[in-house]
């Protein structure tokens, strides 16, 4: 049964690496958003924001009922101060509903110039337990993203001991380092994961070699793929949204502001079905089958449930990475329908090639995606074409209704 004491329906927070992403994610669901600056937060091969399209992201997402969270969450060095407090205070200027930061400084600094915004206490802070979470709390932050190395039984007690807003991750890529604070990009690449600059190389494949024959390479085999020998499954939770919930969790949050349109509205809008379920239905809760298959269809290095129930190794769902599905458009204005053959008329930027006779999906705001068939393909100019080229716009004929920002797809 959920907990009686639960009163505000639980957030869904989707990563926004650009403006695009921000659309995307707004379209199919998601309550808050979470950016980041071009400079100051962890994700700088991100696209990201300037000052002004923060300012842009923000009264965009206001004016849909959206929340928006800026990450200031570096580790700064003493020559950036001076910049993170001009910073701080343009960001006080545009008044985004939160600030996610992890170093003591930058909240320090936050809570003296700009005390009106309130403060999330970031990930990469590793709050692992109540008396942790009540020393923010006296500093001034309001929520504490839980490390992820914790238990549902043990974010619970920090809930309820501390009486915080508790955001936890529900789905998305782990890191293998604690909290996420990693120096392997750092001593492989030269590049501080905890600057911002991670390159990933937990992802990276790798062999081994035996000290008197270097020159055999052996292969570490684990799948087709190769081998990940630093590597974690992805985390998925979507069978686990009660438990979640029901352990004080205010914002389930999405790893992913490096990923692309697909993956985000993917990940939205199943886990946003998901939590509409939920609350319809709390005590007979269950994923629909197209939740599984939507996120068994995207880029993902198979799924677990992480620390949430004490096994970081207990297998899900999803085995093995298998993208079998191509994005290959957006919607950019509501399709029309003539009266003579009532199919639809649908303008795209093509990302993809797409061709007539596709058999493609539209994916759908809160519900599994339409199958459907293109029946014509035209140019911008309206003349029929046999097909459209990534970044072209186009004209699809569909017997599916579209919107702007419903994607398209196509089987391999």
């Amino acid at each position: 049964m959920p907990d009686k004491n639960i009163k505000k329906k639980t957030e869904l927070l989707a990563p926004a690496g650009d403006f695009e992403k921000l659309q995307i994610a707004i379209h199919y669901g998601a309550d808050a958003v979470y950016l980041g600056g071009k400079n100051f937060s962890l994700r700088n091969f991100s696209k990201n924001f300037t000052i002004e399209e923060i300012d842009k992201a923000v009264k965009f997402a206001r004016q849909k009922n959206v929340t928006t969270y800026v990450a200031c969450n570096i580790y700064p060095r003493n020559s950036e101060q001076k910049e993170i407090e001009q910073y701080l205070k343009n960001l006080g200027e545009i008044k985004p509903d939160a600030l996610i930061i992890a170093d003591a400084g930058i909240i320090s600094t936050a809570l003296e110039l700009i005390p009106e915004i309130p403060l999330h206490l970031s990930t990469q802070a590793n709050a692992t337990n109540y008396k942790s979470a009540l020393f923010w709390k006296k500093l001034g932050i309001i929520r504490v993203n839980t490390a992820r190395e914790l238990s549902i039984t043990e974010i619970k007690e920090i809930s309820v001991k501390s009486q915080m807003e508790i955001e936890a991750f529900v789905h998305g890529s782990m890191c293998i380092s604690y909290s996420g604070r990693c120096l392997l990009s750092a001593f492989l690449s030269q590049r501080d994961a905890n600057r911002g600059e991670c390159a990933h190389p937990c992802r990276w494949k790798y062999y081994l070699t035996e000290e008197l024959r270097p020159q055999d390479i052996m292969k570490i085999c684990e799948d087709e793929r190769g081998s990940y020998i630093f590597n974690s499954k992805d985390l998925c939770m979507i069978d686990h949204i009660p438990e979640m919930i029901n352990a004080g969790i205010n914002s389930l949050k999405i790893e992913g502001r490096m990923k692309g349109i697909h993956y985000l509205a993917t990940v939205v809008n199943t886990y946003k079905s998901a939590l509409n379920e939920y609350y319809n239905n709390p005590v007979n809760y269950k994923a629909q089958k197209w939740h599984k298959k939507e996120l068994d269809s995207i880029n993902a290095r198979g799924y677990c449930t992480g620390f949430y129930f004490g096994n970081p190794e207990q297998n899900y769902f999803k085995t093995a990475f298998k993208d079998n599905k191509i994005f290959v458009g957006k919607v950019i204005k509501e399709s029309e329908k003539d009266s003579i053959t009532e199919l639809y008329l649908t303008k795209i930027e093509a990302r993809n090639k797409i061709e007539k006779g596709d058999k493609i999906e539209i994916l759908k705001k809160l519900n599994p995606p339409a199958q459907d068939r293109v029946e014509a393909v035209y140019d911008e100019d309206m003349m029929k074409t046999p097909c459209a080229q990534p970044n072209q716009i186009a004209f699809i004929l569909t017997k599916t209704e579209s919107f702007e920002n419903d994607l398209i797809r196509k089987y391999k």
